[in-house]
């Protein structure tokens, strides 16, 4: 695990030098063990190499690394776990170490890059200088593990890991895209391809970008969405997880006893060869279902108990980690714990804007953190249970999404939008007093805030897609906040060929997740928490196998009698009791909007005052005002909209 970065373009000899040092330096954080700095002869191309040193410590694994044949040189962030197999099948190679980056710039040198990405097993992102060919590849894995942006300033094509290092080339242009922030107030993330600056992009999982000469001087003019190409540059799938879904779905498993075997046998190879490192490795630990089932597998092919690491919250009144502890007891893990307080997670909240170096709104980024500090402490290497979710029905909107519309699809559009005004037309205050009448059993907090979302569905949704639509993205787009940020930009959510032939809504919606949520929010979230600490996550759940595998169950097997993610409860009861899982689903949530109106108020209200507000000119001040007014007066919960203002704020403040 490591930070990269690069520079192509026509530098003189001590601009390329200096610009390579001071992108590199930005990322030390990732890679704290080493560095690497490589120039091309002719300085048309250099690359920056920070280390966290995890397999192969010597200076055998250091980069940037140039192939046996001396055409290709690398930078490469990330871990291929089936390298040491990939030598078995290399002719002719004689070793210096035992590194995956060795393994990677032999098999370029001997397959070319093309043949050999579908080889490999792992996560990472890759940057390639073909001396033959003079042109530079950026590539990124299969689903979106590791993070890759890339853009241009003023004739010169830079690119990182994160940000940070883009931002640090003296020529960057810090322009924000205002068009993208009205995305982010959309999602609280920014969405693949985009990035929050103009000109800079991020790369979508799955794709290559090759650029020689004569696609450095001008910028796409609009988002480069997998496939394309213009002038010396193209972008290329060479994954599709679309297809690979679309396929599975044509190839599907009915047995329910082989689902579970090879479920089984498949998440058992993938956390196997996941284990291999040369330093301290455990997992995160939450008590839920898909981590107890990455920590169970990992129990049984460990020679010793394996470390496992979660945080409760003192003052929560739903504390996953009691469970985590009856888990880890049952399994025999050597189980570390930390109780933390509000005031230990506020603490945090400074240093998020420079951890995810561009406005990121999802709050559960604050105990990812400690978790990860926690981890830290112990071990170098950290297994996660992420992406059981996207992959295996887990959410409640797989549940409820098409439950509501089923409910209210028998009504026309214009007798469902006349609905939705007339609750409009009762004030958020009435509905709650009303809701205060109920039986206990049926009491909804801040009814007459969800009364009047629901009333805004209502009013807009057309189909079950655009119902999914609804769920996973905040805010009114009538009432857009951002200045300036009219055009509404295309993401892959508006893409109905990516789903064309998922004939089941459910799927739709799992596949878009995969393709969008997961990525951008999901494994963003983890990558940028644990590598501000220096620590190295892996995701077994992931390994492609895996998700081949899982696009190979029908819906009723994922999503069995009201409850998701059957097939992987089926494989955890081997290993622990039903009654150690089975609660309702919490997540990884914090309580941001009980703490903006308490200890987080005086800070909240300086990044939301609106002079300041108005004199920064991104959003609309009065608009600002009215939302924080409403949540501090307890009837509306605008938790999610004024979270991803404050985190926008901060970030802009940095």
């Amino acid at each position: 695990m490591c930070g990269i970065t690069g520079i192509f373009g026509n530098l003189r000899k001590e601009e390329f030098d200096n610009s390579i040092h001071e992108m590199s330096s930005m990322l030390t954080h990732r890679g704290p063990d080493d560095s690497g700095i490589w120039i091309n002869p002719d300085n048309k191309v250099a690359f920056g190499h920070r280390r966290l040193s995890i397999i192969d410590l010597s200076s055998a694994g250091h980069q940037p690394m140039t192939s046996p044949c001396g055409r290709f040189t690398v930078v490469f962030n990330g871990e291929i776990y089936n390298h040491l197999q990939l030598r078995d099948l290399l002719d002719g190679q004689s070793w210096c170490g035992h590194s995956d980056t060795e393994t990677l710039v032999a098999a370029f040198s001997q397959w070319g890059i093309e043949k050999t990405l579908p080889q490999l097993v792992g996560m990472f992102a890759i940057a390639v200088w073909d001396s033959k060919e003079r042109k530079l590849s950026l590539i990124r894995d299969r689903i979106g593990e590791k993070p890759l942006y890339y853009g241009w300033s003023k004739g010169i094509f830079i690119f990182g890991s994160e940000l940070k290092s883009l931002r640090a080339y003296k020529g960057f242009n810090s322009q924000i895209d205002r068009n993208v922030l009205s995305l982010y107030m959309q999602y609280m993330y920014v969405p693949n391809p985009y990035s929050i600056f103009e000109d800079v992009y991020k790369m979508e999982p799955g794709c290559i970008l090759q650029i020689d000469e004569s696609g450095l001087s001008q910028p796409p003019k609009e988002a480069p969405f997998a496939p394309f190409s213009s002038q010396g540059i193209s972008i290329m799938q060479w994954y599709s997880l679309s297809d690979i879904a679309k396929n599975g779905q044509k190839n599907l498993i009915k047995d329910e006893n082989v689902a579970i075997g090879l479920l089984e046998e498949t998440l058992l190879e993938s956390v196997r060869s996941q284990l291999i490192t040369d330093v301290p490795l455990g997992a995160f630990l939450s008590g839920g279902i898909d981590s107890s089932v990455i920590v169970s597998l990992m129990q049984k092919v460990s020679k010793k108990p394996v470390k496992t690491f979660t945080i409760g919250f003192e003052e929560s009144a739903f504390n996953e980690a009691i469970y985590a502890k009856d888990v880890a007891k049952h399994l025999g893990t050597d189980h570390h714990e930390l109780y933390i307080t509000a005031s230990d997670a506020i603490k945090v909240i400074p240093s998020l804007p420079t951890l995810y170096d561009e406005p990121f709104a999802d709050s559960s980024q604050i105990p990812t953190h400690l978790v990860s500090q926690l981890a830290r402490q112990s071990v170098t290497v950290s297994l996660s249970g992420d992406a059981g979710d996207e992959l295996f029905g887990g959410y409640n909107r797989y549940l409820w999404g098409t439950r509501i519309w089923n409910k209210v699809k028998w009504m026309p559009l214009e007798l469902r939008s006349a609905l939705g005004s007339a609750i409009q037309k009762v004030p958020v205050s009435t509905w709650s007093k009303a809701g205060n009448f109920l039986p206990s059993k049926h009491k909804v907090s801040l009814m007459g805030s969800k009364m009047h979302r629901m009333a805004h569905r209502l009013k807009t949704i057309k189909d079950i897609d655009d119902m999914y639509s609804s769920l996973v993205t905040e805010g009114y787009k009538e009432n857009d906040l951002v200045i300036g940020g009219g055009e509404i930009l295309s993401t892959k959510l508006d893409n109905l060929n990516i789903v064309v032939d998922m004939k089941e809504p459910e799927q739709r919606m799992m596949l878009w997740d995969s393709l969008t949520y997961l990525p951008d929010d999901i494994l963003t979230k983890v990558d940028r928490a644990a590598m501000g600490v220096g620590l190295e996550t892996r995701i077994p759940f992931l390994d492609d196998r895996v998700v081949e595998l899982a696009w190979r169950l029908p819906l009723e097997m994922k999503i069995k009698n009201g409850e998701g993610k059957w097939p992987v409860r089926q494989v955890l009861y081997k290993y622990v009791p039903k009654e150690l899982i089975e609660r309702p689903k919490a997540g990884f949530a914090i309580p941001v909007g009980q703490w903006m109106r308490g200890p987080l108020r005086e800070w909240a209200d300086n990044l939301l005052n609106e002079g300041r507000i108005k004199r920064e000119g991104y959003f609309d001040p009065k608009l600002v005002r009215r939302l924080w007014e409403q949540h501090l007066s307890g009837l509306y919960d605008w938790t999610p909209r004024l979270w991803a203002i404050l985190m926008f704020q901060a970030w802009l403040e940095k």
